[in-house]
């Protein structure tokens, strides 16, 4: 039951990060419109916002469920977690309070927009690669 727990919460952090790639397409979708950026940018903060906590909710409920108890590495998967939902909450934060009718801002906010993306991609394959490490025996947490 626990394995089944840990796959659940192992594919949901692979569909988060196809969504995460997904989203890199966005800014490049709304080049032109810049309602359009912000309309897309609350829609994908959202969606990142479901993914980010069902992946948390599985992982806790594997963690009580399984007795796995609070080691190194789930402390570090909390704390990433929560590193991605603040970024992701500034970053539609900003968007929503620009002056998207600027084209320099527009272009500015596409960019923050890649770049804060990016990030987070890297934060997550990171993450990824590390607990693959530790399930092969290369790391101990």
């Amino acid at each position: 039951m626990i394995a089944e727990m840990l796959a659940a919460h192992s594919i949901l952090v692979k569909v988060f990060l196809g969504f995460l790639v997904g989203g890199l397409f966005i800014p490049m979708l709304t080049a032109k419109n810049p309602l359009g950026f912000r309309k897309a940018s609350f829609i994908y903060t959202m969606i990142f916002q479901a993914i980010a906590t069902m992946i948390a909710f599985a992982g806790i409920i594997a963690v009580f469920a399984g007795d796995l108890g609070w080691s190194l590495s789930t402390i570090i998967m909390v704390v990433v977690w929560a590193v991605l939902m603040y970024i992701e909450i500034k970053k539609y934060k900003l968007i929503k309070m620009a002056n998207l009718q600027n084209p320099d801002t527009h272009k500015l906010l596409k960019g923050a927009f890649l770049k804060i993306s990016s990030v987070q991609i890297l934060l997550v394959v990171v993450m990824i690669v590390l607990m693959v490490l530790k399930v092969k025996g290369v790391v101990a947490l």
